[in-house]
Protein backbone atom coordinates (compact mmCIF):
# COMPACT_ATOMS: atom_id res chain seq x y z
CA UNK A 1 0.00 0.00 0.00
CA UNK A 2 1.28 3.67 -0.85
CA UNK A 3 2.07 5.57 1.87
CA UNK A 4 -0.63 8.45 0.95
CA UNK A 5 -3.06 5.91 0.99
CA UNK A 6 -2.24 4.35 4.25
CA UNK A 7 -1.80 7.87 5.63
CA UNK A 8 -4.98 8.78 4.71
CA UNK A 9 -6.87 5.50 6.61
CA UNK A 10 -4.78 6.42 9.70
CA UNK A 11 -6.15 10.07 9.48
CA UNK A 12 -9.53 8.34 9.42
CA UNK A 13 -8.91 6.31 11.96
CA UNK A 14 -7.49 9.32 13.97
CA UNK A 15 -10.78 11.23 13.63
CA UNK A 16 -13.03 8.47 14.42
CA UNK A 17 -10.66 8.19 17.94
CA UNK A 18 -10.56 11.73 18.83
CA UNK A 19 -6.96 11.79 18.87
CA UNK A 20 -5.81 15.37 18.27
CA UNK A 21 -2.14 14.55 18.16
CA UNK A 22 -1.95 11.82 16.18
CA UNK A 23 -4.57 13.90 13.56
CA UNK A 24 -2.33 16.97 13.67
CA UNK A 25 1.02 14.92 12.44
CA UNK A 26 -0.71 12.93 9.89
CA UNK A 27 -2.47 16.22 8.14
CA UNK A 28 1.68 17.80 7.93
CA UNK A 29 2.60 14.05 6.66
CA UNK A 30 -0.19 13.83 4.21
CA UNK A 31 0.35 17.53 3.15
CA UNK A 32 3.95 17.41 2.69
CA UNK A 33 3.19 14.40 0.19
CA UNK A 34 0.52 16.68 -1.70
CA UNK A 35 3.13 19.37 -1.81
CA UNK A 36 5.94 16.83 -3.46
CA UNK A 37 3.45 15.66 -5.48
CA UNK A 38 2.32 18.26 -7.29
CA UNK A 39 5.49 20.02 -7.83
CA UNK A 40 6.60 21.36 -10.30
CA UNK A 41 8.37 18.90 -12.77
CA UNK A 42 7.08 15.76 -10.36
CA UNK A 43 5.69 13.01 -11.90
CA UNK A 44 2.64 12.99 -9.79
CA UNK A 45 3.33 10.00 -8.15
CA UNK A 46 6.16 9.47 -5.41
CA UNK A 47 8.40 6.84 -5.70
CA UNK A 48 8.89 4.51 -2.16
CA UNK A 49 12.25 6.44 -1.88
CA UNK A 50 11.08 9.63 -1.96
CA UNK A 51 8.57 9.45 0.28
CA UNK A 52 11.10 7.84 2.91
CA UNK A 53 13.49 10.63 2.34
CA UNK A 54 10.35 13.00 2.81
CA UNK A 55 9.75 11.18 6.04
CA UNK A 56 13.25 11.18 6.94
CA UNK A 57 13.57 15.20 6.28
CA UNK A 58 10.30 15.90 8.85
CA UNK A 59 11.36 13.47 11.25
CA UNK A 60 15.03 15.42 11.30
CA UNK A 61 12.78 18.91 11.90
CA UNK A 62 10.57 17.86 14.22
CA UNK A 63 13.70 15.77 16.10
CA UNK A 64 16.14 19.74 15.95
CA UNK A 65 12.86 21.65 16.79
CA UNK A 66 12.15 19.72 19.90
CA UNK A 67 16.13 20.56 20.67
CA UNK A 68 15.79 23.79 20.12
CA UNK A 69 12.87 24.30 22.53
CA UNK A 70 14.16 21.95 25.06
CA UNK A 71 17.01 24.43 25.53
CA UNK A 72 14.43 27.45 25.30
CA UNK A 73 12.45 25.41 28.60
CA UNK A 74 9.46 25.10 26.56
CA UNK A 75 8.72 21.50 27.18
CA UNK A 76 5.14 21.84 26.10
CA UNK A 77 6.05 22.80 22.56
CA UNK A 78 9.43 19.76 22.92
CA UNK A 79 6.31 17.27 23.59
CA UNK A 80 4.69 18.56 20.94
CA UNK A 81 7.20 18.20 18.31
CA UNK A 82 8.31 15.05 19.54
CA UNK A 83 4.41 13.48 19.73
CA UNK A 84 5.04 14.08 16.09
CA UNK A 85 8.16 12.45 15.57
CA UNK A 86 7.24 9.73 17.37
CA UNK A 87 3.96 9.30 14.79
CA UNK A 88 6.38 9.83 11.80
CA UNK A 89 8.80 7.24 12.73
CA UNK A 90 6.07 4.80 12.80
CA UNK A 91 6.24 5.18 8.76
CA UNK A 92 9.84 4.75 8.66
CA UNK A 93 12.20 2.13 8.15
CA UNK A 94 13.92 0.21 11.76
CA UNK A 95 16.74 2.48 12.58
CA UNK A 96 19.85 0.25 12.50
CA UNK A 97 22.22 0.19 15.92
CA UNK A 98 25.22 1.57 16.26
CA UNK A 99 26.97 -1.96 15.65
CA UNK A 100 25.30 -2.27 13.05
CA UNK A 101 25.77 0.34 11.04
CA UNK A 102 29.77 -0.12 12.24
CA UNK A 103 29.84 -3.54 10.31
CA UNK A 104 28.13 -2.21 7.48
CA UNK A 105 30.73 0.70 7.11
CA UNK A 106 33.32 -1.97 7.49
CA UNK A 107 31.83 -3.59 4.50
CA UNK A 108 31.69 -0.32 2.71
CA UNK A 109 34.84 0.86 3.43
CA UNK A 110 36.82 -2.26 2.30
CA UNK A 111 34.75 -2.51 -1.12
CA UNK A 112 35.64 0.96 -1.72
CA UNK A 113 39.45 0.51 -0.52
CA UNK A 114 39.62 3.09 1.76
CA UNK A 115 43.03 3.58 3.16
CA UNK A 116 42.23 6.75 5.72
CA UNK A 117 40.65 9.52 6.27
CA UNK A 118 41.53 11.05 2.99
CA UNK A 119 38.94 8.67 1.61
CA UNK A 120 35.67 9.66 3.47
CA UNK A 121 34.30 10.94 1.18
CA UNK A 122 34.29 7.91 -1.11
CA UNK A 123 33.03 6.23 1.71
CA UNK A 124 30.04 8.60 2.85
CA UNK A 125 28.98 8.68 -0.67
CA UNK A 126 28.53 4.98 -0.73
CA UNK A 127 26.99 4.79 3.03
CA UNK A 128 24.88 8.01 2.43
CA UNK A 129 22.95 5.66 -0.48
CA UNK A 130 22.94 2.14 1.02
CA UNK A 131 21.73 3.77 4.72
CA UNK A 132 19.48 5.84 3.65
CA UNK A 133 16.13 6.11 5.94
CA UNK A 134 17.96 3.69 8.39
CA UNK A 135 20.24 5.50 10.10
CA UNK A 136 20.87 9.46 10.84
CA UNK A 137 23.48 11.12 8.64
CA UNK A 138 25.48 12.48 11.84
CA UNK A 139 26.10 9.29 13.61
CA UNK A 140 27.07 8.03 9.93
CA UNK A 141 29.35 10.48 9.44
CA UNK A 142 30.87 10.18 12.87
CA UNK A 143 31.11 6.07 12.65
CA UNK A 144 33.16 6.59 9.20
CA UNK A 145 35.67 9.38 10.67
CA UNK A 146 36.40 7.20 13.79
CA UNK A 147 36.80 3.72 11.41
CA UNK A 148 38.85 6.04 8.90
CA UNK A 149 41.02 7.27 11.24
CA UNK A 150 41.68 3.94 13.20
CA UNK A 151 43.27 2.31 9.37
Amino acid sequence: MALKQQIEGDIKNAMLAKDKDALRALRAIKSLILLEETKEGAGGELTQDAEMKLLTKAAKQRRESADIYKTQNREDLASAELQELEIIERYLPKQLSVADIQAKLRDIISRVGAKGPADMGKVMGVATKELAGQADGKVVSAQVKELLSSL
